[in-house]
């Protein structure tokens, strides 16, 4: 059996033909058959545009291997070399040791000479490193990390988490903390991001995190569905690195150790909103003036001269805030949603679908991401069923309504029309259920009963049911059965016996009797 792409890959691969990547290109960040990538631009109907050097590795791949000259006898670093250690113990970086000199010691030498200093005091060895540089606008990698920690009023420590996006190509950065790792915190991370950098890049790189997420609470190795929608509103598409390989988002990573040991090293906050302002004042004032090490530039200039108009345009609208998971439909046919039951397909009885739901609207998908049913919001404990949701052997005379019960009464008898219909008239909608008790006796009466009884109510202006149940029983017990009478048979005399002389004869023969005997 042929191997099928699930949805994520393929609206990636839609994505990434629409920014006009060669199919070689997008086969190899996507782990793809090359073949399989044609097969999906030709359904699309795209035609191959592939812009220059895509065709193999982006452009910009070199290896670096950075040694670090050894520090001359003459460092100004020297003086403070008690002050630097005290530092290197605490865990500050080089260039977070270089700014405190200069703001709090006057320290007039260069970051180069404080980085050489550092260097020999640590005794690190170079690394062999391979950097992928790729090209403005195109991607963007995100991670996260511990941030500082955040002390209330009532003593309390609580450890958030910081978010960072990285322009991979000027290496502009943002970054965010929140205290849970949950989708709509990711969004809504990633959305400010967007807005901060006035567009957004074509390609997002993000973490699998298979080991620290279990459910698709922040993201899976399969993009989880709400992250493919969000991709699909901002054109844009996310590629989730290998696990266990983080050297695959390296400008992320280094970039978290920048935020972690320069901006909140040795920081205590108290509340998320002071936080974040201080980081935002510091990707500011800091981190956009410095000259990046790799890319000899200075961040924020080359961000507003090179990439800023490269990023695609933020859509008119911002997404769509929803709430998302899943659900089983339970045996009622109803699934739970915010505390209120919403009906389904008789169909789908404990089966999985997956829901979405909003202010005003609850919207039922399978997993194939095909709307089943849609039903406005209600509220908690309130039932939302849908009419054609029901088995038509489930629905209840009442549930059928007054319409319905009205013509089937019709068919008793005229007579119970017209009581039905006047008792509508005058009961209201409390007449729905008399009407299905009057159908019900029908199973037990005779018709003509039925109508004898409903046409002596009407006289009576009597509109209950009690009473059609009294006449009915009244006729079953007084009626008494009429018969003709016999004017001959053997046991009967005839009435010649009964005549004057009859009787006269019948005297005189008692009256021998007696003198006889």
């Amino acid at each position: 059996m042929a191997n099928v792409l699930k949805m994520a890959a393929i609206n990636s691969i839609a994505t990434l033909v629409r920014a006009g990547y060669s199919d070689r290109h997008i086969a190899a960040v996507l782990h793809v058959d090359r073949g399989t990538v044609a097969k999906y631009r030709q359904e699309n109907q795209n035609p191959p545009n592939a812009p220059p050097g895509s065709g193999g590795d982006p452009p910009g791949h070199e290896l670096q291997n950075p040694q670090k000259s050894p520090t001359g006898p003459d460092s100004q670093c020297e003086p403070h070399r008690e002050l630097i250690l005290q530092k290197l113990e605490q865990g500050l970086t080089a260039q977070r040791i270089y700014q405190d000199l200069v703001e709090d010691h006057e320290f007039t030498a260069k970051y180069h000479s404080v980085r050489r200093y550092v260097a020999r005091l640590v005794q690190k060895s170079p690394q062999l490193v391979r950097r992928i540089e790729v090209e403005p606008g195109e991607e963007a990698q995100i991670d996260f990390g511990t941030a500082a920690f955040i002390k209330t009023t009532d003593g309390k420590r609580r450890r958030p988490w910081v978010l960072r996006v990285v322009l991979s190509h000027s290496r502009k950065a943002y970054s965010e903390v929140v205290y849970q790792q949950s989708t709509e915190n990711f969004i809504r991370v990633l959305e400010n991001a967007f807005r901060y950098f006035g567009g957004v890049p074509r390609k997002l790189v993000i973490d699998n995190l298979k080991a620290a997420v279990k459910q698709a609470d922040w993201y899976d190795p399969e993009v989880h569905p709400k992250l493919q929608s969000f991709a699909q509103h901002y054109d844009t598409v996310f590629l989730p690195t290998r696990p266990y390989t983080p050297q695959h988002k390296g400008k992320v990573e280094s970039g978290i150790k920048y935020v972690k040991n320069n901006a909140l090293a040795g920081r205590v906050f108290s509340s998320l909103e002071e936080q974040n302002s201080h980081l935002l004042d510091w990707e500011q004032r800091v981190a956009d003036t410095r000259i990046h090490g790799t890319t000899k530039r200075q961040v924020g200039k080359q961000f507003e001269d090179v990439e800023r108009s490269l990023l695609t345009p933020l859509p008119v609208d911002a997404f769509p805030s929803f709430h998302e998971g899943r659900r089983t439909v339970s045996r009622d046919g109803h699934i739970e949603v915010a505390k209120a039951y919403y009906s389904m397909p008789p169909e789908y009885v404990g089966r999985r679908v997956w829901v979405r739901w909003d202010a005003r609207l609850v919207r039922i998908f399978n997993d194939r991401w095909e709307q089943l049913a849609a039903h406005a919001k209600c509220e908690p404990g309130r039932f939302s069923t849908n009419p054609h949701h029901i088995p038509k052997k489930r629905v209840s005379a009442v549930e059928r309504g007054t319409d319905a019960l009205l013509h089937d009464v019709a068919l008793i008898g005229d007579d119970a029309r017209q009581w039905s219909q006047a008792m509508v008239q005058t009961r209201g909608i409390e007449g729905v259920r008399v009407l299905a008790g009057l159908k019900a006796l029908a199973k037990k009466h005779d018709s003509v009963a039925l109508n004898n009884a409903c046409r002596k109510a009407l006289s009576y202006g009597a509109f209950r049911l009690k009473t059609i149940r009294e006449l009915l029983q009244r006729d079953d017990g007084r009626t008494q059965q009429q018969f003709d009478f016999l004017e001959e048979h053997p046991v009967i005399r005839p009435l010649s016996d009964y005549s004057l002389e009859s009787l006269t004869a019948f005297r005189k023969d008692r009256n021998d009797e007696r003198i006889t005997g």
